[in-house]
């Protein structure tokens, strides 16, 4: 891990770090936010999405999406997801690993902390989002892991057929639909086993859809670059009627997102979820399914992927 520098971009304070061939700027004066990810050498070519004008007015004030990853509480409510996050984080760097630690929200009784460390090899990340409640007894509820990609690009959803039972009588996929979204949008596809969102700045309405994934990961292909997060499903429920992977876009971003189980928190005790970042040159895709298999192959091998 290297600080190589610090800068100011619309108003964001970013200290940027070289983790082996990835270069991640880290928000400094909101957050927890990771507002930046390229390959070594080619920061020009930032993966996430900043979004300075985007904002949705809140019992609380104004919420601003500014882009990039962060952390939410799921499921999703107004006004406790979208608590405002616009004072100075604490950030903590280690010999291996930085700690972004947001400010307690004592509305929501949580406090949020994001941690990054190097992973398997030097195209990867191990992201650790945790969230701890500070209040005074047990909530419930799921770590919500979302990034803001930058536009242009494809989010897929792997949705493999998988049998539940040993007859396959079972259904073994479960879909999550939100009330705008149209099943005829020219930007979703669903091929043989994959669900495929496209990000088309031309088109206004939003659209979101979740599911099952499987195998345990989500992807987004833009412009000669794959990111991926990989995590690990565990046996507990799920928000959302039961899925670990959704996709949102409308026309300014698109948001890749996973969650973490539901899980009944104690006061003083954590919920944890971990996402894998992997982030690589590729050739064009033409995101068939034969050729997004092979595409994943290459990357998953050392991502620690189900």
């Amino acid at each position: 891990m290297e600080l190589l520098k610090e800068e100011t971009i619309g108003g964001l304070k970013v200290k940027y770090f070289r983790f082996g061939k990835l270069v991640v700027g880290i928000a400094t004066n909101i957050g927890p936010r990771i507002m930046h990810l390229s390959l070594s050498g080619k920061e020009e070519d930032n993966v996430f999405g900043v979004v300075p004008d985007f904002s949705i007015q809140t019992p609380e004030g104004i919420w601003k999406i500014y882009g990039g990853h962060r952390l939410w509480v799921s499921p999703e409510a107004m006004s406790r997801s979208y608590s405002l996050d616009n004072e100075p984080i604490k950030l903590i760097e280690e010999d291996n690993e930085i700690v972004i630690l947001g400010n307690p929200e004592p509305k929501n009784s949580v406090r949020k902390a994001i941690r990054l460390k190097q992973g398997p090899d030097s195209y990867s990340l191990t992201v650790t989002h945790e969230i701890k409640n500070i209040g005074r007894w047990p909530i419930r509820f799921s770590c919500w892991a979302l990034s803001v990609m930058t536009k242009g690009g494809s989010a897929m959803i792997p949705v493999w057929p998988h049998k539940a039972d040993e007859g396959g009588l079972l259904p073994d996929r479960i879909l999550s639909l939100w009330p705008y979204t149209k099943l005829d949008d020219e930007r979703l596809t669903f091929t043989s086993r994959y669900i495929l969102l496209k990000q088309d700045p031309s088109i206004t309405e939003p659209v979101k859809i979740g599911a099952s994934a499987y195998p345990y990961w989500t992807a987004y292909y833009v412009k000669g670059k794959l990111f991926l997060k990989s995590f690990s499903r565990l046996r507990n429920e799920y928000p959302d009627y039961g899925v670990y992977v959704e996709a949102f876009t409308n026309k300014d971003f698109l948001e890749l997102e996973t969650l973490g189980p539901l899980r009944e928190v104690l006061p003083g005790d954590v919920n944890t979820h971990v996402e894998n970042w992997r982030l690589t040159e590729i050739h064009e895709l033409s995101l068939t399914d034969d050729e997004l298999d092979q595409a994943i192959n290459k990357l998953t091998r050392n991502s620690g992927c189900g």
